[in-house]
């Protein structure tokens, strides 16, 4: 079975590509899980960011961003003592922001699906050459957000959550997942 280039033979990689990478996310909760962890992503590989993530749910409230919008700074302090997630004070910061932001928006499932029209944007890249690191919506999405308050949400950072998140489709041609996604 065929997989996306980037999708090594870690099963927790595996599953991840084949249950969740790409599938069209319009759960606020969610999305909101997974802005933060592309967010917490940043410098690092994504498999390191997947295997403390059941911890992350567990410290930082189960990304309830009402919760998270009012953590203390002691709070911030006891989860940089915890090895079982990225321990960086800046990025732990950046998720107490960033529910403050993603709290003051109307619709926020709306707003970051506006940025490929509502729909998901197929695309039908052959293989790890074609597919872009940023393309024009990320830019637009990384600006949009900044202006709102979030961190963390560069354009590189914004074009992965729209991948992960199935805002576009990039399962290349040749991997069993476009296949299924594409119908």
């Amino acid at each position: 079975m065929t997989r996306c280039f980037w999708c090594n033979d870690d099963p927790l990689y595996i599953d991840y590509h084949d249950t969740e990478w790409g599938v069209p996310l319009r759960d606020a909760g969610a999305l909101f899980e997974l802005l933060l962890l592309e967010g917490f992503q940043a410098g690092l590989s994504w498999i390191t960011v997947l295997r403390k993530r059941e911890r992350y749910r567990e410290v930082l409230f189960g990304f309830d961003p009402k919760r998270l919008a009012v953590m203390s700074d002691e709070e911030i302090e006891q989860r940089m003592q915890d090895p079982g997630i990225i321990r960086n004070l800046a990025k732990l910061r950046a998720a107490r922001q960033n529910a403050q932001a993603w709290l003051r928006q109307e619709d926020p499932v709306a707003l970051l699906w506006s940025f490929v029209g509502g729909v998901p944007k197929i695309n039908h890249f052959n293989g790890r050459g074609e597919v872009p690191a940023i393309t024009p919506e990320a830019e637009a999405m990384s600006k949009s957000l900044k202006k709102a308050g979030f961190t963390f949400v560069g354009p590189t950072i914004c074009y992965a959550f729209m991948q992960a998140s199935g805002m576009v489709m990039d399962h290349t041609t040749d991997c069993y997942r476009y296949r299924e996604l594409v119908g």
